[in-house]
């Protein structure tokens, strides 16, 4: 799989901590800020596969 270099921000909502992508239109969420993070790569992994 090629490694792509993407930007992120991650901020508390509520209870929840939300991470989104700057470059792609793409986000998720967790309990924690790491939660958020490996929830957000699952998505942009989710997001670039092979249709």
């Amino acid at each position: 799989m090629r490694k792509i270099d993407l930007k992120s921000v991650v901020w508390k909502e509520g209870e929840f901590y939300v991470s989104q992508c700057l470059e792609v239109d793409v986000s998720s969420y967790g309990k924690t800020k790491k939660q958020a993070l490996a929830m957000l790569q699952d998505a942009l992994e989710l997001y670039f596969a092979p249709s």
